[in-house]
């Protein structure tokens, strides 16, 4: 039985992605360390492996606080997250060294720890990864690396890495990985031709049991109409004006909307909401796409991979970071449209909703990159590759 630890940040779009990983390596007999904070510690429990209980001090979308939404202040966040997780990491397990470390793009504390103590890692990706020109296609998104408060931050970084012995500058450590195990349909990777297969491999889609979050039934929605569900993720979904519109939209059209608010709107500033609209701060996603006609979303990249899995009609309506690049690229593989926030307006939506969920093309491309999702390998390939790196 080999020790595996699990590195990533307290945030649902980092942690339920590579779940269903820890699952089957569990299954196989792996023994799976996970370092989390308590309002993760049932969901990774449920996986078989061991949480291990954490302080984190990055926003809980659930008690109302907000992510920031790029630059220097991001950074900051996951800095600071990291040098608190890597001292409680160091501590908690002593001489009680892992075999192999997976981390994932925010898992800086498990990246580092392999690094001062020489073990193999791997990072488990649950987002769009690097290529060639990755750098230089998004020079202006990086440009904060170059102001007084990035090059401050990077030093701050520097220290902190010299200090615990990882042996690299802040650039190096948050460079290409060693080694990389894409947790994302390879459809939805821009410039995939321009990708190191040396170093990444896809596998897909893992999706695993989510009955811990609930059912579709719990919804209590009435049977034999089409179904939209509408969700702009756990982080950036404070927009009112959205949601009114989206019951604007809606209502009368013979469907049941299922509206997925989040925790940081005041439902009340809805106002009257019809009986064909459901609204609810959190519901049980895979289980309702499941069920779903259409499905309207931020485009992150785990509902977009839920969508692709299901095989639904998706609307995209991108809020921030990478879903202004999923949200396009999902109009280009055919399955959905795209919809930029600032021009949704209730005709507008309504027309897309009821466009794509009409649509022949829009079926039949949906239901080959349901087949696509589902063949890739998932979790099993993602275990094998975990399973080569171990002595």
């Amino acid at each position: 039985m080999s020790h595996v630890l699990m590195s990533t940040s307290a945030a649902h779009g980092h942690v339920h992605p590579n779940l269903p990983v820890m699952t089957e390596l569990v299954a196989r007999g792996h023994r799976v360390t996970y370092p989390v904070p308590a309002r993760f510690v049932d969901a990774v429990a449920a996986t078989g492996a061991t949480p291990l209980l954490i302080h984190t001090d990055l926003p809980d979308p659930a008690k109302g606080e907000q992510w920031p939404e790029g630059g220097v202040e991001v950074m900051q966040l996951f800095s600071d997250e990291a040098r608190s997780a890597y001292a409680q990491i160091s501590a908690a397990l002593g001489d009680d060294r892992p075999d192999v470390v997976c981390y994932d793009g925010s898992g800086w504390a498990g990246h580092a720890f392999s690094r001062v103590h020489r073990l193999p890692r791997v990072e488990l990706a649950p987002h769009m990864i690097a290529w060639d020109t990755f750098e230089e296609d998004f020079a202006e998104a990086y440009a904060f690396y170059e102001t007084p408060e990035g090059m401050a931050w990077q030093a701050e970084m520097d220290a902190w890495l010299a200090g615990v012995g990882v042996g690299l500058g802040n650039r190096e450590f948050l460079g290409a990985p060693d080694r990389s195990v894409v947790l994302i349909p390879e459809a939805m990777q821009p410039n995939l031709d321009r990708v190191d297969r040396t170093r990444y491999t896809f596998v897909g889609p893992v999706i695993g049991d989510r009955s811990h979050q609930g059912s579709f039934a719990d919804l209590g929605t009435p049977p034999g109409r089409p179904l939209l569900l509408v969700s702009l993720g756990s982080a950036f979904n404070d927009r009112p004006a959205f949601w009114r519109d989206c019951i604007t939209a809606m209502h009368g059209t013979g469907w049941t909307t299922v509206l997925a608010v989040g925790s940081f709107v005041d439902v009340a500033e809805l106002g009257a909401v019809p009986d064909d609209v459901v609204v609810r701060r959190w519901v049980p996603q895979l289980a309702v796409l499941e069920h779903a006609s259409a499905f309207v979303t931020h485009a992150g990249m785990g509902g977009c991979s839920e969508g692709l899995w299901h095989g639904v009609p998706m609307v995209a309506v991108p809020q921030a970071a990478d879903q202004f690049v999923n949200g396009p690229r999902l109009a280009e593989l055919g399955v959905g449209e795209h919809l930029p926030a600032e021009e949704v307006t209730p005709d507008r939506l309504r027309d897309a909703v009821l466009r794509v969920s009409a649509s022949p093309d829009v079926a039949q491309r949906c239901a080959e990159q349901k087949k696509i999702a589902r063949a890739a390998g998932g979790a099993a390939a993602a275990a094998d590759e975990i399973e080569g790196l171990i002595g």
